[in-house]
């Protein structure tokens, strides 16, 4: 008896201070998926090309207009279909994914095909 004691003390102590320790394979599961990027990560652009804005995988986007190259850049995070966006300056804004179209800021835009 008290050696079962004494183990299942053991496997507790281990469980709270080496959980990597005692459970490698979740571990190693949620590594991959933290290493999975969100579905809509990329390039998203207007129809006219003119707003082309990177959602990239480590949380930042970056907004070319026209001719301006990076415009606006800061992070961004997404719940379910939602997206909000707070820029370098602390200047915020949001919009929602929908059918593969992103609805932001009176902008409508399309994910870029990759093949371009």
């Amino acid at each position: 008896m008290r050696r079962h004691v004494f183990l299942s003390r053991l496997i507790l102590l281990l469980m709270v201070f080496a959980p990597s320790a005692a459970f490698p394979q979740e571990t190693e599961m949620n590594t991959a998926l933290q290493t999975s990027p969100h579905p809509y990560v990329g390039m998203w652009v207007t129809e006219d090309g003119y707003v082309r804005q990177e959602l990239r995988s480590d949380g930042r986007y970056d907004e070319a207009r026209g001719t301006q190259q990076s415009a606006y850049q800061g992070d961004y995070q997404i719940s379910g279909n939602y997206v909000t966006y707070q820029d370098d300056t602390g200047f915020t804004a949001d919009g929602y994914f929908e059918n593969d179209v992103l609805y932001h800021g009176g902008m409508v835009m399309f994910r870029q095909d990759q093949t371009n």
